[in-house]
Protein backbone atom coordinates (compact mmCIF):
# COMPACT_ATOMS: atom_id res chain seq x y z
CA UNK A 1 0.00 0.00 0.00
CA UNK A 2 1.11 3.42 -0.96
CA UNK A 3 2.43 5.44 2.29
CA UNK A 4 0.18 8.61 1.27
CA UNK A 5 -3.01 6.54 1.66
CA UNK A 6 -4.49 6.87 5.13
CA UNK A 7 -4.71 3.81 7.35
CA UNK A 8 -7.28 1.08 6.93
CA UNK A 9 -8.00 2.66 3.27
CA UNK A 10 -7.08 0.39 0.17
CA UNK A 11 -6.40 1.86 -3.30
CA UNK A 12 -9.83 0.91 -4.73
CA UNK A 13 -11.57 2.58 -1.43
CA UNK A 14 -9.39 5.77 -2.23
CA UNK A 15 -10.32 5.70 -6.29
CA UNK A 16 -13.84 5.45 -5.31
CA UNK A 17 -13.87 8.31 -2.74
CA UNK A 18 -11.51 10.69 -5.51
CA UNK A 19 -14.71 9.74 -8.12
CA UNK A 20 -17.47 10.06 -5.84
CA UNK A 21 -15.93 13.46 -4.83
CA UNK A 22 -16.25 15.04 -8.50
CA UNK A 23 -19.90 13.08 -8.97
CA UNK A 24 -20.90 15.03 -6.11
CA UNK A 25 -19.89 18.18 -6.65
CA UNK A 26 -20.68 17.84 -10.31
CA UNK A 27 -24.41 17.24 -8.95
CA UNK A 28 -24.48 19.48 -6.31
CA UNK A 29 -23.07 22.45 -8.76
CA UNK A 30 -26.02 21.23 -11.76
CA UNK A 31 -29.08 20.91 -9.43
CA UNK A 32 -27.92 23.31 -6.18
CA UNK A 33 -28.04 20.22 -3.25
CA UNK A 34 -27.44 16.56 -2.66
CA UNK A 35 -23.69 15.95 -3.21
CA UNK A 36 -22.86 16.72 0.52
CA UNK A 37 -25.01 14.13 1.62
CA UNK A 38 -24.55 11.37 -1.13
CA UNK A 39 -20.59 11.92 -0.45
CA UNK A 40 -21.35 11.62 3.45
CA UNK A 41 -23.32 8.40 2.80
CA UNK A 42 -20.32 6.52 0.30
CA UNK A 43 -18.01 7.83 2.47
CA UNK A 44 -19.85 6.02 5.85
CA UNK A 45 -19.08 3.13 4.40
CA UNK A 46 -15.61 3.20 3.90
CA UNK A 47 -13.96 5.66 6.09
CA UNK A 48 -13.43 5.37 10.21
CA UNK A 49 -16.18 6.88 12.02
CA UNK A 50 -13.70 8.86 14.15
CA UNK A 51 -12.85 10.53 11.08
CA UNK A 52 -15.73 10.75 9.28
CA UNK A 53 -17.07 14.16 9.85
CA UNK A 54 -14.00 15.86 9.88
CA UNK A 55 -12.28 14.57 6.63
CA UNK A 56 -16.15 15.10 4.47
CA UNK A 57 -16.50 18.47 6.37
CA UNK A 58 -12.35 19.28 4.61
CA UNK A 59 -13.70 18.55 1.09
CA UNK A 60 -16.68 19.65 1.17
CA UNK A 61 -14.98 23.04 2.38
CA UNK A 62 -13.11 22.74 -0.80
CA UNK A 63 -16.03 21.89 -2.97
CA UNK A 64 -18.39 24.68 -1.78
CA UNK A 65 -15.55 27.35 -1.80
CA UNK A 66 -14.33 26.46 -5.25
CA UNK A 67 -18.44 26.68 -6.13
CA UNK A 68 -18.51 30.28 -3.91
CA UNK A 69 -15.31 31.09 -6.10
CA UNK A 70 -16.95 30.61 -9.52
CA UNK A 71 -20.28 32.19 -8.87
CA UNK A 72 -18.86 34.79 -6.33
CA UNK A 73 -20.55 37.73 -8.69
CA UNK A 74 -23.81 36.21 -7.86
CA UNK A 75 -23.68 35.84 -4.08
CA UNK A 76 -26.16 37.78 -1.30
CA UNK A 77 -23.70 38.81 0.92
CA UNK A 78 -25.95 40.79 3.31
CA UNK A 79 -27.65 37.22 4.21
CA UNK A 80 -24.28 34.95 4.01
CA UNK A 81 -22.54 37.51 6.65
CA UNK A 82 -25.59 37.06 9.02
CA UNK A 83 -25.31 33.66 8.71
CA UNK A 84 -21.70 34.09 9.47
CA UNK A 85 -22.97 35.60 12.38
CA UNK A 86 -24.91 33.05 13.46
CA UNK A 87 -22.50 30.25 12.48
CA UNK A 88 -19.43 31.58 15.03
CA UNK A 89 -22.63 31.28 18.21
CA UNK A 90 -23.43 27.69 16.72
CA UNK A 91 -19.85 26.40 16.47
CA UNK A 92 -18.98 28.54 20.30
CA UNK A 93 -22.31 26.11 21.48
CA UNK A 94 -20.69 22.95 19.48
CA UNK A 95 -16.68 23.44 21.32
CA UNK A 96 -18.51 23.11 24.66
CA UNK A 97 -20.96 20.46 24.15
CA UNK A 98 -19.73 17.14 26.00
CA UNK A 99 -23.51 15.14 25.34
CA UNK A 100 -24.22 13.72 22.07
CA UNK A 101 -27.81 14.52 21.15
CA UNK A 102 -29.33 11.16 19.97
CA UNK A 103 -29.05 10.75 16.10
CA UNK A 104 -32.38 10.08 15.11
CA UNK A 105 -33.52 13.02 17.15
CA UNK A 106 -31.78 14.91 15.44
CA UNK A 107 -32.48 13.23 11.97
CA UNK A 108 -36.17 13.84 12.47
CA UNK A 109 -36.26 16.69 13.50
CA UNK A 110 -34.04 18.19 9.96
CA UNK A 111 -36.00 16.32 7.76
CA UNK A 112 -39.57 17.75 9.53
CA UNK A 113 -37.86 20.97 9.55
CA UNK A 114 -36.62 20.81 5.53
CA UNK A 115 -40.00 19.10 4.18
CA UNK A 116 -41.74 22.40 6.10
CA UNK A 117 -39.04 24.75 4.53
CA UNK A 118 -39.65 23.48 0.94
CA UNK A 119 -43.47 22.65 0.74
CA UNK A 120 -44.87 25.24 3.34
CA UNK A 121 -46.35 28.41 2.85
CA UNK A 122 -43.87 30.47 0.85
CA UNK A 123 -42.77 33.71 2.96
CA UNK A 124 -41.97 36.85 1.26
CA UNK A 125 -38.22 37.91 1.17
CA UNK A 126 -38.56 40.90 3.42
CA UNK A 127 -40.48 38.51 5.70
CA UNK A 128 -37.33 37.19 6.59
CA UNK A 129 -35.96 39.31 9.87
CA UNK A 130 -32.51 39.38 10.27
CA UNK A 131 -32.76 37.36 13.87
CA UNK A 132 -33.84 34.51 11.70
CA UNK A 133 -31.11 34.38 9.38
CA UNK A 134 -28.69 34.61 12.32
CA UNK A 135 -30.19 31.73 13.87
CA UNK A 136 -30.62 29.62 10.60
CA UNK A 137 -26.52 30.30 11.01
CA UNK A 138 -26.26 29.18 14.57
CA UNK A 139 -28.61 26.27 14.44
CA UNK A 140 -27.32 24.56 11.40
CA UNK A 141 -23.87 25.15 12.21
CA UNK A 142 -24.56 22.88 15.56
CA UNK A 143 -26.16 20.50 14.12
CA UNK A 144 -23.44 20.57 11.53
CA UNK A 145 -21.19 19.14 13.89
CA UNK A 146 -23.06 15.89 14.72
CA UNK A 147 -24.70 14.68 11.34
CA UNK A 148 -21.74 16.18 9.11
CA UNK A 149 -24.04 17.13 6.01
CA UNK A 150 -26.77 20.25 6.84
CA UNK A 151 -26.28 21.19 3.06
CA UNK A 152 -30.69 20.11 2.88
CA UNK A 153 -31.51 22.43 5.89
CA UNK A 154 -29.27 25.32 4.74
CA UNK A 155 -30.22 24.85 0.66
CA UNK A 156 -34.18 24.63 1.91
CA UNK A 157 -33.60 28.07 3.77
CA UNK A 158 -31.87 29.68 0.95
CA UNK A 159 -34.33 28.53 -1.97
CA UNK A 160 -37.25 29.90 0.81
CA UNK A 161 -35.96 33.30 -0.33
CA UNK A 162 -36.71 32.96 -3.86
CA UNK A 163 -33.69 33.91 -5.46
CA UNK A 164 -33.04 32.90 -9.01
CA UNK A 165 -30.67 29.78 -9.91
CA UNK A 166 -27.49 31.58 -10.20
CA UNK A 167 -28.35 33.53 -6.55
CA UNK A 168 -29.07 30.14 -4.88
CA UNK A 169 -26.42 28.05 -5.73
CA UNK A 170 -23.70 31.19 -5.13
CA UNK A 171 -25.44 32.45 -2.04
CA UNK A 172 -25.73 28.35 -0.71
CA UNK A 173 -22.09 27.48 -2.02
CA UNK A 174 -20.81 30.52 0.45
CA UNK A 175 -22.68 29.58 2.98
CA UNK A 176 -21.50 26.54 3.17
CA UNK A 177 -17.92 27.10 2.78
CA UNK A 178 -17.99 29.33 5.76
CA UNK A 179 -20.04 26.73 7.55
CA UNK A 180 -17.55 23.88 6.83
CA UNK A 181 -14.33 26.14 7.63
CA UNK A 182 -15.94 26.87 11.61
CA UNK A 183 -16.73 22.52 11.80
CA UNK A 184 -12.80 22.39 10.97
CA UNK A 185 -11.56 25.11 13.43
CA UNK A 186 -13.26 22.98 16.08
CA UNK A 187 -12.71 19.60 15.05
CA UNK A 188 -9.29 20.85 15.27
CA UNK A 189 -9.56 22.70 18.53
CA UNK A 190 -10.58 19.16 19.91
CA UNK A 191 -7.56 17.43 18.40
CA UNK A 192 -8.42 14.99 15.53
CA UNK A 193 -5.43 14.96 13.07
CA UNK A 194 -6.51 16.33 9.58
CA UNK A 195 -2.69 15.86 8.53
CA UNK A 196 -2.86 12.14 7.88
CA UNK A 197 -5.82 12.39 5.76
CA UNK A 198 -4.40 15.30 3.74
CA UNK A 199 -3.26 13.64 0.38
CA UNK A 200 -6.48 12.06 0.47
CA UNK A 201 -8.44 15.27 1.07
CA UNK A 202 -6.16 17.33 -1.67
CA UNK A 203 -7.03 14.96 -4.10
CA UNK A 204 -10.56 14.66 -3.39
CA UNK A 205 -11.03 18.31 -3.38
CA UNK A 206 -9.17 18.62 -7.10
CA UNK A 207 -11.77 16.13 -8.22
CA UNK A 208 -14.35 17.95 -6.97
CA UNK A 209 -13.07 21.20 -8.67
CA UNK A 210 -13.62 19.71 -11.72
CA UNK A 211 -16.94 18.09 -11.02
CA UNK A 212 -17.61 21.97 -10.34
CA UNK A 213 -16.74 23.40 -13.55
CA UNK A 214 -18.90 20.74 -15.74
CA UNK A 215 -22.04 20.74 -13.19
CA UNK A 216 -21.83 24.55 -13.20
CA UNK A 217 -22.35 24.65 -16.92
CA UNK A 218 -24.78 22.14 -16.78
CA UNK A 219 -26.62 24.52 -14.97
CA UNK A 220 -26.58 26.68 -17.92
CA UNK A 221 -28.97 24.60 -19.83
CA UNK A 222 -31.46 24.09 -17.02
CA UNK A 223 -34.17 26.49 -17.54
CA UNK A 224 -35.22 28.19 -14.47
CA UNK A 225 -38.86 26.83 -13.44
CA UNK A 226 -37.41 23.22 -13.93
CA UNK A 227 -34.26 24.13 -11.78
CA UNK A 228 -37.06 24.66 -8.77
CA UNK A 229 -38.55 22.01 -9.71
CA UNK A 230 -35.39 19.46 -9.17
CA UNK A 231 -34.03 21.45 -6.48
CA UNK A 232 -37.43 21.07 -4.64
CA UNK A 233 -37.55 17.33 -4.94
CA UNK A 234 -33.85 16.85 -4.53
CA UNK A 235 -34.34 18.32 -1.43
CA UNK A 236 -37.34 16.50 -0.17
CA UNK A 237 -36.15 12.82 -1.37
CA UNK A 238 -33.36 13.71 0.77
CA UNK A 239 -35.22 14.67 3.37
CA UNK A 240 -37.56 10.96 3.56
CA UNK A 241 -33.97 9.75 3.19
CA UNK A 242 -32.87 10.93 6.42
CA UNK A 243 -36.74 9.70 8.00
CA UNK A 244 -35.96 5.67 6.66
CA UNK A 245 -32.48 5.90 8.28
CA UNK A 246 -33.93 6.57 11.24
CA UNK A 247 -36.83 4.02 11.30
CA UNK A 248 -34.07 1.03 9.57
CA UNK A 249 -31.50 1.49 12.07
Amino acid sequence: MANWLPQLLSLQDVVLLILTSALTSMMTAAMGIGGGVLLLAVMASIVPVAALIPVHGLVQFGSNSNRALLTRRYIDWSLVKLFMLGGVIGALIAGVIVVQLPLAVIQLSVAGFILLLVWGPKLAKHEVSPTGLISAGAVTTLISMFVGATGPLVAAFVHRLGFEKYRTVATFAACMSFQHLLKLLVFGWIGFAFIDWLPLIIAMIISGFMGTWIGLHLLQKIPPEKFQIVFKLTVSVLALRLIWQVFMS
